[in-house]
């Protein structure tokens, strides 16, 4: 059962994490999701890796308990990445990042800003550069969703946006999905779970050529941290020349590609666990050690 984080942003609004496990662990990850999902995304990965560490997934603006924004203008990473470091300031630890799609454009934000802080970093389906087809199938369904009868019909419609990205999902799965990214309303109705004003910032198209520099510029400065880089086979955002290309410029980065996966696997396929457990465990392990050196 996770504990409930509530917290109020720099501008106001009521946002929320949830704490999974102990709360007095050594060590800390912290979960960022991406576009339209929520805290909830991450909870097969914790169930899978069953590590005796904290895990806190933040509701970013307008997501899953959080409060929506009046102003659909602020529902871009620079502005998440403030409410984060509010967070932090609450949690008052060192933290492994885990960033989904949008979250690992939050982790490359945040690393510049509390390099401190951040013992590692795991890039889940995301890079410097994406591929503009990825992003127009994403304009395609963002914040266009209708209310759904119940839960079969939610599930029948999150397995028709995302049949390509799981392929070998049977119902059981896409209800679980489901739950995961709807909510129930009072009449018994399901909607996505999310603002649909997400929608109102999100450019479906390739960013220009100076946004990719600085992109990269930024990546590369991510080398001071050790990095873990996971790749759908069959994603649509992510190319795999990209996530070449930023093995290349990361020495200390390993990348795992998931056969037969899409954007963006959910990090609790066992090819992702067989290599991010002990990334963890390392990190936790080097940690521990600069404490005891810290301290003497």
């Amino acid at each position: 059962m996770a504990r409930v984080i509530p917290f109020t942003s720099f501008d106001g609004l009521a946002l929320k994490a949830f704490s999974y496990g102990p709360e007095d662990a050594a060590h800390t990850v912290l979960c960022l999701h991406g576009l339209t999902r929520n805290h909830k995304d991450f909870e097969p990965m914790i169930e899978a890796l069953d590590l005796d560490c904290r895990f806190v997934g933040l509701d970013v603006r307008g997501r899953g308990e959080s409060q929506y924004d009046p102003n659909p203008m602020n529902y871009i990473p620079p502005v998440y990445v403030r409410d984060v470091l509010t967070l932090l300031d609450i949690l008052q630890t060192r933290v492994v990042l885990i960033g989904t799609s949008m979250g690992g454009l939050m982790s490359m934000l945040l690393a510049p800003l509390i390099p401190d802080r951040i013992i590692g970093i795991v890039m889940n389906d995301i890079g410097p550069e994406v591929r503009p087809s990825g992003l127009r199938r994403i304009g395609k369904y963002v914040g266009r969703s209708q209310a759904m009868a119940d839960w079969q019909a939610a599930a029948a419609s999150v397995k028709m946006f995302n049949e390509a990205v799981f392929p070998a999902y049977d119902d059981d799965d896409w209800m679980a999905f489901a739950r995961r990214t709807c909510r129930e309303r009072e009449d018994g109705t399901v909607i996505m779970d999310y603002d649909p004003h997400i929608a109102d910032s999100f450019v479906s198209a390739a960013p220009p050529p100076t946004a990719q520099y600085l992109a990269w510029r930024m990546f590369s400065g991510l080398k001071k941290f050790p990095l873990l880089l996971i790749r759908g086979e069959t994603s649509d955002l992510l190319s795999d020349r990209v996530a070449r290309r930023m093995l290349r410029r990361h020495t200390k980065a390993r990348l795992v590609e998931v056969p037969g996966i899409g954007h963006a696997p959910l990090l609790n396929e066992p090819v992702v666990i067989a290599s991010l457990r002990p990334f963890l465990l390392n990190l936790f392990a080097a940690e521990q050690e600069d404490t005891h050196v810290r301290r003497a």
